[in-house]
């Protein structure tokens, strides 16, 4: 199944180098992955995975491990961000 996955602020060092440009990646996944697997799969730290959205829909720690994914979705990650 296609997902593509966007990772914004200090999470975009995890993506591929030509993937920084857009901080997004088209992914071919197996049915039935979750959210956690692809945190996991990219390994990035669940402290920095603070804002998890599927389509624009928040999806709490909570679900991530057990939420598949869908063809055609799009999976965004935000790290904890502070501003002034």
């Amino acid at each position: 199944m296609h997902v593509t996955l966007k990772l914004f602020a200090t999470l975009q060092d995890y993506l591929p180098p030509e993937a920084r440009k857009t901080n997004a990646l088209a992914l071919e996944l197996d049915a039935g992955t979750t959210v956690q697997q692809v945190i996991e799969r990219f390994g990035l730290p669940q402290k920095l995975c603070h804002l998890v959205l599927i389509d624009g829909a928040f999806i709490p720690p909570a679900l991530r491990a057990t939420r598949p994914l869908q063809t055609g979705e799009t999976l965004a990650i935000w790290p904890p961000i502070a501003g002034g």
